[in-house]
């Protein structure tokens, strides 16, 4: 298929072009990133010069003649751009977008997190969710979900599905990579203002992925969902570890939600909850699809905790965003996205 990415100068556009490479279905059609167009895609990807047919080409300009060229799009652009170009794209065209435009349901948490005018709501993409792959594979627009929203939703659906436990009083610590910030330049993002720190930001219920999750998890749970969101910044380019807990509504043991979980995961292909005992990890999902879990009952506050790591880029974005497309365009979910984590 004739395939284009807009916004690939960025951090989820670099692994974009990487797995897409590799694809066996997607052809590398169209490559755009309008404040760097003309400039050599390894200028900004270094990583991808060994790679035959990205290393002597160019970002190209954003042209919408282009992108109606194309079988396939991914848009991976600041929040409020998609919404500018996808009206102008012919509805036969599928298309995948990594930002935010379309994820909520809601116009007032748009307006509230992100400002402006609500675009309006596509499917969204996190297939793992009960009934999703089916609408997804239905649908020729799909929202990827946000990297946050991506691990504490799976992290806490079973949880939720099962009734384990109180769906509105949610409190979640999770850190992430510096990526996660996206590219452009920022005092705060510089290395000596990060290496060797951890840092807080947008808490107090202001991180745009807040109504996100609530609007997913209240669908799932079927009374309103609320959560407690700190994000940590954390001295690493990629990865998340994300760690929820709630109150428990039922007695339950580490045996017990151990094998809920389990069980519910079983056969899911990206999904991995670790043998009790072992810890998620960030460094062994980096460069991959998947996403590991472990779950706990704390006996002494009688809270239930999930631990869950992905990587920002992947899972969280671009890998994520390309299982989208393979079941939008019936091929096997998981084609060119099989590669394992890095480890350390």
């Amino acid at each position: 298929m004739k395939t284009g990415i807009i916004g690939a100068s960025g951090y989820s556009g670099g692994e974009l072009l990487r797995l897409l490479h590799g694809h066996p279905s997607f052809d590398l059609e169209y490559i755009a990133a309008g404040t760097h167009a003309h400039s050599p895609i390894i200028s900004l990807h270094p990583q991808l010069s060994h790679l035959s047919g990205l290393a002597g080409r160019s970002f190209e300009e954003t042209d919408l003649t282009r992108m109606n060229n194309c079988e396939l799009l991914f848009f991976a652009l600041p929040p409020g751009e998609s919404a500018k170009l996808i009206s102008q794209i012919d509805t036969k065209i599928k298309i995948v977008d990594l930002g935010a435009d379309f994820r909520l349901l809601s116009p007032e948490s748009w307006q509230k997190y992100y400002g402006g005018i609500h675009a309006g709501t596509w499917v969204y993409g996190l297939a793992e969710l009960e009934g999703q792959r089916a609408k997804i594979s239905a649908a020729s627009r799909v929202a990827n979900p946000g990297c946050y929203a991506t691990a504490i939703t799976l992290a806490a659906f079973p949880a939720l599905k099962f009734n384990i436990i109180d769906g509105a009083d949610i409190v979640v610590v999770a850190a992430s990579g510096t990526t996660g910030a996206g590219r452009k330049a920022s005092t705060n993002l510089l290395a000596s203002e990060v290496m060797g720190s951890l840092s807080s930001y947008k808490f107090g219920g202001t991180h745009q992925h807040t109504p996100e999750i609530e609007e997913t998890l209240t669908s799932i749970w079927g009374s309103q969902v609320k959560i407690s969101f700190t994000p940590v910044l954390a001295p690493m380019p990629r990865g998340i570890l994300a760690t929820i807990t709630a109150p428990l509504k039922n007695r339950q043991t580490n045996d017990s939600v151990h094998e809920i979980y389990s069980s519910h995961y079983n056969g899911e292909a990206f999904i991995t909850v670790l043998p009790q005992g072992l810890l998620p990890k960030s460094s062994s999902v980096i460069g991959s699809n998947f996403i590991q879990l472990q779950v706990a009952v704390d006996e002494h506050t009688n809270r239930f905790v999930v631990s869950a790591v992905l990587d920002n880029l992947g899972k969280g974005a671009a890998s994520q965003a390309i299982q989208n497309a393979n079941l939008m365009v019936g091929l096997p979910e998981g084609a060119g996205l099989f590669s394992i984590g890095i480890g350390s």
